[in-house]
């Protein structure tokens, strides 16, 4: 049996703000499954977003229990948790987080640095993914010279270069016209045929609809599974 790619049990996470607890989750079960299509919906203010942070591991609950890879995240040294992301999380976002004056190549091959990985190698793993994207022909452009689809595209394949089991979006089209967003889901549709776990965090039904899964938030809690 296949382990899971990430459980979250019971998990609760609260914010201490100018002395007040504010809750932001209080208490979200969830298991995402090797090949799984999870959409995580809800309004601003639903917790979706502190969520995802969670199941990517970029922060820690403060209570229940988040196992990532089969490792309980309270156990890890920061060192060991960064170094769990690297290997088994992708993310996408918004606003792509792409270098200015770096090539497409180089933003790609950009989480390989922290592997150690030396620049030849680097560079032929990341034109490797670019062309998967479609981006064969972008390969020494730099962002400024790119769309917005195909810079979210570059952002992808910066999230795929590692081999993760689990690409975690944030509104990965929500600065993209629908046409172009389109094309991005499709995108992600096609890499989960391949086998690699989807989790699309957004406030449109419309590209929650396309997930095999829909997890609705409301008040830090899930309201409704779909």
């Amino acid at each position: 049996m296949n382990t899971p790619a990430i459980v979250a049990e019971d998990v609760s996470r609260t914010y201490q703000l100018d002395g007040l607890s504010v809750p932001a989750l209080r208490g979200v079960s969830l298991t995402v499954e090797p090949g799984d299509y999870v959409a995580i919906v809800g309004t601003s203010g639903s917790g979706k977003s502190t969520l995802m942070h969670l199941l990517g591991g970029l922060d820690r609950p403060t209570g229940g229990t988040l196992l990532i890879g089969g490792r309980d995240v309270a156990r890890l040294t920061p060192n060991e948790l960064a170094e769990l992301r690297n290997t088994t999380i992708g993310f996408v976002f918004q606003s792509f987080h792409l270098l200015a004056r770096t090539t497409a190549q180089d933003n790609v091959g950009l989480p390989l640095v922290y592997r150690g990985i030396g620049r030849r190698e680097r560079r032929e793993r990341a034109a490797a993914m670019l062309d998967r994207v479609g981006l064969a022909h972008r390969i020494t452009h730099r962002p400024n010279q790119m769309s917005g689809g195909e810079q979210q595209r570059v952002a992808i394949a910066r999230a795929l270069v590692t081999g993760p089991s689990v690409l975690l979006a944030d509104e990965p089209t929500g600065n993209l016209d629908s046409a172009t967003g389109q094309s991005v889901l499709a995108l992600l549709e096609s890499l989960n045929d391949d086998g690699v776990a989807v989790v699309l965090v957004t406030h449109d039904r419309e590209v929650a609809a396309r997930a095999r899964r829909q997890i609705v938030m409301r008040d830090g809690l899930i309201s409704a599974t779909r």
